[in-house]
């Protein structure tokens, strides 16, 4: 065990998790990496190569979860398919005009869009819309579970 190690690791899950709170950084990436750095310093001595694994298959749920949270709750809502096409486009392209809280208005404008371009009332396209945010939200929550299971199999394995 490696005190620097470990302080270097909670720097980069603090990170980690601000980046999943506020979209701008890329958080479970950042917490995966907090433990390689910590593997590196330790020499991966009690981590092996299935802790990473498991660890990496964490990290690919996350991402599973940010892409199908926002569709999940346009479906919800009774979202179109122009709609969740319109959401995948509008985060994408949110972030490129909108930086960080593109990762949140984009889907929600790009839902709307999606839902008035086949031509569904206003009140329609904007219950669509929010329910792209509920399923943003709610995405945001369940990957901050997994992070913290994430957070604590490290502590549990290296401890």
């Amino acid at each position: 065990m490696s005190i620097a190690g470990i302080v270097i690791a909670v720097v980069f899950f603090t990170v980690g998790v601000l980046g999943t709170v506020m979209p701008a950084l890329p958080g479970a990436t950042l917490i995966w990496l907090g433990m390689l750095v910590y593997g590196f310093i330790v020499k991966f001595q009690n981590l092996p190569w299935t802790f990473y694994a498991g660890q990496g298959l964490a990290v690919v749920l996350i991402f599973l979860v940010d892409y199908l949270a926002g569709i999940w709750g346009a479906r919800r809502y009774g979202g179109s398919r122009e709609a969740i096409l319109g959401s995948i486009l509008g985060g994408l392209l949110g972030v490129l005009l909108l930086g960080p809280f593109g990762l949140i208005f984009g889907p929600f404008i790009g839902a709307v869009a999606g839902e008035l371009y086949r031509r569904s009332p206003l009140d329609k396209a904007f219950q669509v819309g929010f329910g792209t945010l509920i399923g943003f939200l709610g995405g945001t929550v369940l990957k901050l579970v997994v992070e913290a299971v994430m957070i604590i199999w490290f502590f549990m394995t290296i401890l």
